[in-house]
């Protein structure tokens, strides 16, 4: 039992722990249209398209938090616009967003000869160098995230299986898409610094994509998978302690691993139901054939 307690005694990893929560919510928000939509390509290009304001925020002194947000912004109107040309597909227009924000970074990076701790900060994150501020900004973001879930709840659903059905609803696809991309904006600028943009892709994606075959509908998705970075979050704190390991990788790890088990299981269970329902019909076939074979016996 104290393998499991001793290291949430340390305050540092007590709000590692609680920031971890946070961000699983945020995650599982954004992170269910994600992989509803298949738009895991746009979640790692707009992680990428943060660096280049963070990278003129850590050298002009000032939050990196202010220089994710601006980023994250053009990243987003970029995304909006690009999708609106007709002649250029949108995978296109994310693709070239993805290199030219990502390459400005690191022309950026390149101009300074004291940024590589920094730069490793901002790609792998550093969750046990949590403070209290944080979480108030982690508490805030989660509300933002749930206040927009909630009201965008209709025109994403919509938007994810039917856009044409909602343009003739009158949900105003294009204006979804874009609060989409702002509610995807958010909960990446909100995990950044926690798991780092390499690896917040772990959080957003594997935890819905694990719940995904075992939810029924939206909301059930949303709740497992906060359920599942969760745990991923406690588990890899907790190995992270014990094998040296960093916590960050760790946690994001862990919610790859737990989609793996999620999909196996969630295979092992459908064979079995086939099998099972394969052995009713032959029984069934059996039982007429029997009952068919008698009076000719008689």
């Amino acid at each position: 039992m104290e393998w499991l307690t001793a290291p949430f005694e340390a305050a540092f990893v007590q709000r590692a722990l609680w920031a971890g929560i946070l961000v699983s919510a945020i995650c599982a928000l954004a992170g269910t249209w994600v992989v509803l939509r298949g738009m895991a390509f746009l979640g790692d290009a707009m992680s990428h398209g943060l660096l280049p304001g963070v990278a003129v925020a850590a050298l002009l002194g000032g939050n990196l938090l202010v220089g994710a947000v601006v980023s994250a912004a053009v990243m987003t109107a970029g995304v909006t616009a690009l999708g609106r040309t007709p002649r250029l597909s949108q995978d296109t227009g994310i693709g070239l967003l993805f290199v030219g924000m990502l390459s400005l970074g690191v022309i950026i990076v390149s101009r300074s000869q004291s940024f590589a701790v920094d730069l490793t900060g901002f790609l792998f994150g550093d969750v046990l160098a949590v403070r209290s501020g944080d979480l108030a900004l982690l508490g805030a973001a989660l509300l933002l995230a749930l206040a927009v879930s909630v009201l965008g709840h209709r025109a994403f659903l919509a938007l994810a299986f039917d856009a044409r059905k909602a343009r003739t609803l009158g949900l105003r696809p294009r204006l979804a898409h874009a609060v989409l991309l702002g509610l995807l904006a958010l909960a990446i600028v909100a995990s950044f610094h926690i798991v780092g943009t390499l690896l917040v892709l772990g959080l957003l994606i594997a935890p819905p994509a694990a719940a995904l075959p075992w939810a029924r509908g939206v909301g059930g998705v949303m709740v497992l998978a906060a359920a599942l970075g969760t745990a991923a979050t406690f588990g890899g704190l907790l190995l992270s302690w014990h094998l040296s390991t960093a916590a960050g990788a760790t946690v994001s790890a862990l919610a790859v691993g737990l989609f793996f088990l999620s999909h196996l299981a969630s295979a092992l269970r459908h064979g079995r139901r086939t099998r099972r329902d394969g052995s009713t019909v032959r029984g069934a076939s059996l039982t007429t054939h029997a009952a068919t074979a008698r009076p000719n016996e008689t």
